[in-house]
């Protein structure tokens, strides 16, 4: 049905790798330059939403960073390196209900063509894919907001398929 119709085919929106560093300071300095290295995009830094005594955090105190990527080509290609990191192989459980994947990476200097930097370190991140058909747009533009029908949305099995089917992944059921 996804071949005849152009509409119903999904495609990624957009891709955000984000890094919780849990303070501000230096360590987020270096994991925005962590971020940079990867992605070639420019950080925005994250705000604490509480406050949380045992952890050290204040609300509006800086405690990480994230890029976003909407550019097709940058997403196709740090999606496969991210990918690679992670040998092709997803738990299938990362893909919500509404097609979205989430997983994360251990240490950035996995990626291709990335060295350790001892003045660096190590830091770990959190990707994050957006799933949507054509047309989403509708549910948040500003004039004539619309809902999207559910027959639009795409679902957990659908993601996915397309998940499988575009970049090769294994998805594993646990």
């Amino acid at each position: 049905m996804s071949a005849a119709n152009p509409m119903l085919k999904p495609r990624i929106t957009k891709v955000t790798c984000h890094i919780g560093v849990g303070e501000g300071g230096n360590r987020l300095q270096l994991a925005e330059q962590v971020l940079t290295l990867l992605t070639g995009g420019t950080p925005v830094r994250t705000l604490g939403k509480t406050t949380n005594r045992e952890l050290k955090i204040r609300e509006g105190a800086p405690i990480g960073c994230k890029v976003t990527i909407r550019d097709a080509e940058k997403i196709k290609k740090f999606l496969t390196d991210a990918y690679w990191v992670r040998e092709n192989t997803i738990p299938a459980y990362n893909v919500d209900i509404q097609g979205n994947m989430s997983f994360g990476i251990a240490d950035y200097t996995d990626f291709p063509e990335m060295k350790y930097d001892p003045e660096i370190g190590i830091f770990g991140m959190d990707i994050n894919v957006v799933l949507e058909r054509p047309g989403h747009r509708v549910s948040r533009r500003r004039r004539q907001k619309m809902k999207i029908p559910s027959s639009h949305c795409v679902t957990r099995s659908e993601g996915q398929a397309w998940f499988k089917d575009e970049f090769g992944l294994t998805l594993v059921e646990e």
